[in-house]
């Protein structure tokens, strides 16, 4: 049993962990030579979604040529320049896929698309077959070379699959400097890297970057998987810097990058990796793949763009690449992915909202106190890593309103939506009535239902109402109101003076039976322009009671009497005398 402290309750589960080894039982790791940990990714690498062919195979149902079209234009539109379009060899669709792009010269001029085989003689052809045409390819073999994977699905021990890989290395320098007029570029991926012998693989890739004489001019590609995750991201980071270190013909390589995510870690596996010297990472938009998916391309390249640095892909329209993903894969992307989800850039919880309410508005002042454009501006606001405008979201969604919101979120939609500055003591108000109707109703409320509520509360509150009217100024300093009061069939007219408008009206509230005092009184207009409508928030005391008014009217004067009566009609209703 291990001994735990005592304010750790714990205690051992009933769980077989011991089933399991860890990775350090499971793969000889190379020596630690971390240079990675000092590091920073100060640009982006050599970005290469496989969507289309590893993704796809992930696919309940993969997608038709309209699918594989769609997505190829998205990759297009953001601006990949490396694409890899299929699996040519191992379905008719991929192969017929990779020949419509070659008979419709869909591929521009400086994007190269990478077509995938396993090492086998008569793949490799097949592979061959589907790019001829094209000015230029990559053609990406792959092997498995983990002990496992060697001994339980080949069969071969180190030196027999060293032969294999080879002798199909041949076979593909072969059938390319047989293809007249296509520029073929060389990928090698000994899949489950992170599981084979730091020694073996280096062997491996060192004889085919000798094979495929690897230069400058001419590099290789070799790509190493994480194809199943066994650790945790650092070692996958020190078995790359292992090979960044002792690879042959080092500057005739891009070191390429695959990782998967079975342990949740895809990214952080990644962004480790190119700290330890990888060029090119391989992945799918928002993760697709097998099992729990690829490394996902969106947050990888957002990841940077939070820190400063250009990921030269356009997100911009975050939504419309998420609608196109979605529809080619099938596959709905979580509400709570990164960047991407429907609700990352929404705060429920009042503490965020108010935090990113006086975030925004900071913001808005700093940029006009720099004179540019908000869009423009240095970001810095609370609890937002990035401007939800820069990947085309607006800030009408970046707050919302449930159960667990504060008097900040509410304010928030009503200010966007609605233009209204509620006064803070009207915000706390207000938000005990919101969560009264969300915790009722157990659901989220949305700006419409919000302007609602708010209406019913303040706007259209029953109880006394207020006929005919009218206000003079007999005297400098002095003002008479003189107003007729309803409630229900009663009418009764009362006049006040008071040394301006409101003071009046409360005193002719006064001879009418209602006691107010006005303790705090704010307006503004809601748009600019002659037209726009004036709103007024009046915090009175009504009969010993503290509440606010809201009223609302084109003349300022009239929203402010409406206020008053509304602050009157926020308690038990009134009754004139």
């Amino acid at each position: 049993m291990i001994d735990t402290p005592a304010w750790n309750p714990q205690r051992p589960s009933a769980m077989p962990y011991s089933r399991y080894r860890p990775a350090h039982e499971r793969v000889q790791l190379p020596p630690a030579e971390r240079e990675w940990p000092h590091r920073r990714i100060e640009h982006a690498p050599l970005w290469v979604p496989v969507d289309l062919r590893d993704g796809n195979q992930a696919l309940a149902e993969p997608m038709d040529p309209a699918r594989k079209r769609r997505m190829f234009d998205l990759f297009l539109s953001m601006g990949f320049k490396e694409i890899e379009v299929g699996y040519p060899s191992a379905s008719q669709t991929d192969f017929d896929f990779v020949r419509h792009l070659v008979e419709k010269d869909l591929v521009p001029d400086d994007v190269t698309v990478v077509v995938f085989t396993a090492a086998r003689h008569d793949l490799i052809e097949r592979t061959f077959e589907s790019v001829a045409g094209l000015p230029r390819a990559v053609v990406h073999m792959y092997t498995a070379t983990a002990p496992t994977w060697r001994q339980v699905v080949l069969g071969k021990d180190r030196d027999e699959l060293r032969g294999l890989i080879t002798e199909a290395g041949r076979d593909v320098a072969r059938c390319a400097d047989a293809l007249p007029g296509t520029d073929v570029r060389f990928e090698f991926s000994p899949e489950v890297f992170n599981l084979t012998e730091p020694d073996y693989v280096l062997d491996v890739c060192n004889a085919m970057s000798a094979l495929w004489d690897a230069s400058p001019g001419r590099p290789v590609i070799h790509n190493l998987p994480a194809t199943v995750e066994i650790a945790t991201p650092n070692v996958y980071a020190d078995q790359i810097e292992y090979m960044h270190r002792h690879l042959d013909r080092r500057d005739g390589v891009i070191l390429s990058v695959h990782p998967h995510n079975d342990r949740g870690t895809g990214v952080a596996c990644a962004e480790l990796a190119l700290l330890a010297g990888a060029q090119r990472v391989e992945g799918c938009l928002f993760g697709n793949g097998e099992r729990t998916g690829n490394v996902d391309l969106v947050t990888l390249a957002l990841n940077l763009y939070a820190q400063g640095v250009d990921p030269m892909l356009d997100l911009s329209d975050i939504d419309g690449i998420r609608r196109t993903v979605e529809h080619c894969n099938r596959i709905r992307v979580h509400e709570r992915h990164p960047y991407g989800g429907d609700l990352v850039y929404t705060a429920f919880s009042g503490t965020h909202q108010d935090a990113i309410k006086k975030g925004l508005a900071h913001h808005a002042r700093q940029a006009s106190e720099l004179g540019v454009p908000a869009g423009q501006a240095p970001w810095d606001v609370p609890y937002l890593p990035i401007d939800p405008a820069d990947v085309g979201r607006d800030y009408e969604a970046v707050i919302r309103v449930n159960s667990q919101s504060g008097k900040g979120g509410a304010a928030y939609m009503l200010q966007t939506a609605h233009g209204l500055d509620l006064p803070r003591r009207l915000q706390i108000e207000f938000s005990r009535a919101v969560q009264r109707a969300t915790e009722d109703s157990g659901a989220e409320i949305d700006a419409e239902e919000l302007w609602g509520l708010f209406r019913a509360e303040y706007l259209d509150r029953p109880g006394v109402a207020l006929g005919a009217w009218h206000v003079t100024e007999p005297e400098p300093g002095l003002h008479r109101f003189t107003g007729e009061f309803r409630t229900g069939t009663e009418r009764v007219e009362h006049t006040g003076t008071g040394p301006g408008p409101l003071s009046a009206l409360t005193r002719a509230l006064a001879r009418a039976g209602i006691t107010v005092d006005i303790l705090d009184f704010s307006k503004h207009a809601l748009d600019r322009g002659r037209d726009s409508l004036a709103v007024a928030y009046v915090e009175c005391r009504v009969e010993g009671a503290t509440r606010w008014g809201v009223g609302m009217d084109a003349s300022v004067l009239t929203a402010s009497v409406l206020a008053v009566l509304s602050a009157v009609n926020g308690g038990p209703a009134g009754r004139i005398s």
